[in-house]
């Protein structure tokens, strides 16, 4: 599987300096966190940016199982074409993450999900494009959802996209052997995450496509090792 780069053409509104994400931990259940109750994430620090229209919230947490990822996002219109894993899911509309266990940038990884919850998980090798070898992730254990927001009157106002990344399948990644597994307060790996909306929908995705990181990169692909900040694993809030 082969994943674009992703131009930006669409203003950015980001957090000026993009400072490090403090991942605190949490005692919420499995359950709660991918069902996206308020309670379960009330110890998620939440970071937001892109236009407003379509703006994006982050939040992750972790346990002693593994990490925990929620994404809230405006849109009223949201929309899809795959209802099933594919490789070609960077025509879609969607949610993303990429992590850098071992702050090397040599090898990475890249977690997708459209508003149907269809999911593309990769591995990407450094120097990106060229990349060399295997680059299929398939995370083992990963579990997502995506719930619809609605609004009191009924109309659609976004969704939000929850994951579980367990311990045990980063442990079969190459970097992991850089890095204590579970994670320890303290313990930091690299991050960025963004949102692709793409307003005209599946008839002409790239019309007008809104490209927006938390951390922008200096030129014209997310995959910009200058772009990832700081992920720091905290002890419970």
């Amino acid at each position: 599987m082969l994943a674009f780069a992703l131009v930006l053409v669409a203003p950015l509104l980001a957090v000026a300096g993009a400072p490090e994400y403090q991942v605190a931990r949490t005692t919420a259940s499995r359950e709660g966190l991918l069902g996206a109750t308020d309670d379960a994430w009330a110890g998620g620090k939440a970071i937001e940016w892109g236009p407003s229209q379509y703006a994006t919230t982050f939040r992750a947490l972790w346990d002693d199982e593994g990490l925990y990822l929620r994404w809230d996002a405006v849109d009223p219109n949201p929309w899809h074409t795959m209802t099933k894993r594919d490789e070609h899911i960077w025509d879609e509309e969607v949610v993303e993450i990429f992590i850098d266990l071992d702050h090397t940038g040599r090898d990475y990884y890249e977690l997708e999900i459209n508003p149907a919850n269809v999911v593309c998980d990769l591995r990407m090798i450094s120097p990106w494009p060229d990349i060399e070898g295997d680059i299929d992730w398939d995370l083992d254990g990963l579990q997502t959802r995506v719930h619809a927001r609605t609004d009191v009157q009924g109309a659609t106002t976004g969704w939000t996209a929850t994951a579980f990344l367990p311990w045990s399948g980063f442990r079969s990644l190459p970097s992991a052997r850089e890095v204590t597994l579970p994670p320890e307060p303290g313990d930091t790996w690299r991050f960025n995450v963004f949102r692709i909306k793409r307003p005209a929908g599946p008839t002409e995705p790239e019309k007008d496509a809104v490209f927006a990181a938390w951390s922008p990169p200096a030129g014209r692909s997310f995959h910009d090792a200058g772009a990832f900040r700081p992920f720091r694993f905290e002890a419970v809030h």
